[in-house]
């Protein structure tokens, strides 16, 4: 390509081509319809796409979302003071609501337990187990103690109480008394037994004794398998001594003592039912004084004797 002199117009220089290439050209914005059977040409040419009418389906709208907002939302710090004030005003009201409840609900069952008449005594489902031989306990008496507290709640019922008055009565030795839910009392008495009978003072008939010296029972008639005892009025070591040698008596002997008396602790003496008298003397050696005078018994010896002295075991005295 030459080159222009200068103040030579450019555009007298170019050549056509030239010209041709720098000139702009305007394209139609129309689109052109094409067949199907002939392809579009030209650069500046658009195809068109025949669509079906009824082949468009609506598009379905998207699922709903739930989403949780809390209650209360807050902008500014008073409000925010005023929800917490409000939170714990509402906790403390729910917290005293269920003290109350709870302490509604106690009151409630203490009463059921302590005063209402669910679990209250009921004397006809009283019990009275009495232990020992020829026990003089009467039972009508241990009831007339448990029928005084009769309507009370068994878990109220003071049972060391009621004891201690069973003990009062005659003949028992030893008490206890236990529940018998949901109405029921349950007395297991010891009872004492009589192993000797005094002659009562200040009245007609005769006392009966325990081993310890209790009186037991009033009778009109001295019980014919239990001794008669006679020792001076409140002497009690003299009551004692005579007491130790009846209770240590054997079976097969005791029954046949009629009488037992003692001026003092060491002169005891007894007169058995066929007759015989036996000096004991005191209540040492009780052991050996009852086998010896059971040999002696055994023996031809006191066929015909009136007094036998055991007081000295070892040297025995028959007369």
């Amino acid at each position: 390509m030459p080159t222009p002199e200068p103040g030579e117009d450019v555009r007298q220089s170019e050549t056509p081509a030239q010209r041709e290439a720098r000139t702009p050209r305007t394209v139609s914005s129309r689109p052109v319809e094409t067949s199907a059977d002939e392809p579009a040409t030209g650069p500046t040419q658009r195809a068109v796409a025949r669509v079906d009418p009824g082949a468009l389906r609506p598009v379905p709208p998207p699922p709903a979302v739930s989403i949780r907002v809390p209650p209360v939302v807050s902008t500014t710090s008073a409000a925010r003071f005023a929800e917490r004030a409000k939170v714990r005003r509402t906790i403390a009201r729910r917290q005293a609501i269920g003290i109350l409840g709870a302490c509604v609900a106690l009151a409630a069952l203490a009463w059921l337990l302590l005063w209402s008449p669910v679990l209250a005594l009921d004397t006809s489902e009283l019990v009275v187990d009495i232990e020992g031989a020829g026990s003089v306990v009467a039972s009508d008496k241990v009831s007339d103690v448990v029928a005084a507290h009769a309507g009370t709640p068994l878990p109220r019922l003071d049972t060391g109480a009621i004891r201690q008055d069973v003990l009062d009565v005659p003949g028992v030795r030893e008490a206890s008394v236990s529940r018998d839910w949901p109405h029921g009392l349950t007395v297991t008495i010891v009872a004492r037994e009589p192993v000797a009978a005094v002659p009562a003072q200040g009245r007609s008939g005769f006392t009966l004794l325990d081993e310890e010296g209790v009186q037991v029972g009033h009778v009109r008639k001295a019980p014919a398998e239990l001794p008669v005892v006679d020792v001076p009025a409140g002497d009690k070591r003299t009551l004692r001594a005579v007491l130790d040698v009846v209770h240590e008596l054997p079976v097969e002997l005791s029954p046949q003592v009629g009488s037992i008396s003692a001026r003092t602790q060491d002169t005891v003496s007894m007169e058995l039912r066929g007759g015989l008298r036996v000096d004991w003397g005191s209540s040492a050696d009780t052991t050996l004084k009852i086998a010896v005078l059971t040999t002696l018994l055994g023996s031809d010896a006191v066929k015909s004797a009136t007094v036998v002295d055991v007081s000295a075991p070892r040297m025995p005295i028959i007369k």
